[in-house]
């Protein structure tokens, strides 16, 4: 990605972070260079990286609210990776996206918990 300055730098870093990549693409960067550019300076350069919360709670965050919108499921695995890429337990994991049932309904936490036992499955798949 080419660089934007300060904001976009902050971004990267966070966005590396979360990802546990060094080159993460979050976005078809030849597709949509622009969406891109605003993923990493504003949700990351801007809001992901206020102050306030940890990255461990963000990332709770994140991922209860992709659970209760029931249609991000690339962005879920994305973000629970993430969570536990942040210092969270699958535990945790599991117990925040089983407490979606309550507020989104059922079948939003049976797709987040297959969206979680994928990612789980993955990590194990790489050790």
């Amino acid at each position: 990605m080419e660089h934007h300055g300060e904001r976009y730098e902050r971004g990267l870093k966070a966005l590396q972070f979360v990802s546990g990549q060094a080159e993460p693409n979050v976005v078809d960067i030849a597709t949509a260079p622009d969406l891109a550019r605003y993923v990493v300076e504003f949700g990351y350069g801007e809001v992901y990286s206020k102050p306030g919360l940890e990255p461990r709670d963000r990332q709770l965050v994140i991922i209860g609210a992709l659970a209760a919108l029931g249609n991000a499921a690339p962005q879920l695995r994305f973000h629970i990776n993430g969570a536990l890429n942040a210092g969270r337990t699958r535990t945790e994991v599991v117990e925040a996206l089983t407490q979606i049932a309550v507020y989104a309904g059922f079948p939003a936490a049976i797709n987040a918990i297959t969206a979680a036992a994928e990612v789980f499955a993955a990590r194990d798949a790489e050790d």
